[in-house]
């Protein structure tokens, strides 16, 4: 806040801030806690940034934990519901062995899922893709890339999330039978350089790999990095997940040969309006099931000018 230096401006000014504060305090607060430190998320808070514009009653906060461990995210999750949070969408960093605590959190607020899902907790609603279905697509892709078969790796951050466990069977469901293999799946608990060292450590010990997949959205980046210092891009086949600009860049020059991307756009704004409607007693939005899939797409060379110009425009609202 500005110091004020005239007395008199000073006074009115902080009645007026002072009601302006009480206005602020009144709002219910909304939260969207994240999995972690991602440009990924950038799209998923464009689209809670829409969401504010049409609830001004509420107060609408996209959270990072400083780190992508489930007791950070934890405490993140506590000092919220401490300080009168109304409501709380979560990516949980590891949901099976956070269940305890989402139910804690869902007994003393509204709680839904989005991203990768708690589907054991107690939460009202997830909100997001259905990874398996993701996955699928990543493996048609595989199958698409590699006509004559080979050996793929995997890089994922968090092998334990719901995400990466379901987009890797939905990638195995579908290369089965096929001359596809995908041999190996290396996690990296969203740390940028163990990424990046996970595939220099594969392409030195692997020189007949024929693919590999990037199933988190900074994954795929750190490949095509590596394999562009190392002279092998469009000798190692490139699967990606998500729109970072470096993937779909990478779609663009034809060295990736597609990505899966999702909607977090979506996540954040319509599970913030969702959120708010539930609380305010219309829980019509919300199927028996408590499931809402938001659909994905894949995007290669034949449609990535026009995703991205798509993406530019949504990121600017």
């Amino acid at each position: 806040m500005k110091r004020l230096l005239v007395a008199g401006v000073s006074v009115a000014f902080a009645i007026a801030l002072g009601a302006g504060s009480a206005v602020a305090a009144d709002k219910k607060v909304l939260a969207f806690v994240v999995n972690g430190a991602s440009d990924f998320w950038k799209i998923a808070e464009a689209g809670v940034k829409k969401a504010q514009g049409e609830l001004p009653n509420y107060d609408l906060q996209l959270k990072y934990p400083e780190q992508a461990a489930a007791a950070v995210q934890q405490r993140m999750m506590d000092d919220l519901v401490a300080a009168g949070a109304a409501g709380i969408m979560v990516s949980a960093v590891d949901p099976k062995n956070q269940v305890e605590h989402l139910n804690k959190i869902a007994s003393q607020t509204l709680l839904f899922t989005t991203d990768s899902d708690a589907p054991n907790s107690k939460r009202i609603a997830y909100i997001g893709s259905s990874n398996v279905d993701l996955g699928k697509d990543a493996g048609k892709l595989m199958l698409k890339a590699l006509p004559n078969g080979g050996k793929c790796v995997g890089f994922v951050g968090l092998p334990g999330a719901d995400n990466a466990r379901e987009r890797i069977e939905g990638v195995k469901a579908t290369i089965k039978g096929s001359k596809v293999e995908l041999v190996d799946v290396r996690g990296d608990e969203i740390d940028q350089t163990r990424a990046k060292r996970n595939v220099e450590d594969i392409l030195a010990a692997m020189p007949d790999i024929s693919c590999m997949v990037g199933f988190y959205s900074y994954n795929t980046p750190r490949i095509y990095e590596v394999l562009k210092e190392a002279g092998k891009l469009n000798k190692i086949q490139i699967i990606g997940f998500d729109e970072d600009p470096i993937t779909l860049g990478g779609v663009k020059e034809g060295a990736i040969a597609g990505t899966v991307v999702q909607q977090p756009f979506e996540w954040g704004y319509q599970g913030m309006k969702l959120m708010a409607k539930y609380i305010e007693g219309d829980k019509s939005g919300v199927p028996a099931n408590g499931i809402i899939i938001v659909p994905g797409k894949v995007i290669d060379k034949t449609n990535v000018d026009d995703f991205m110009a798509s993406m530019k425009t949504m990121l600017k609202k």
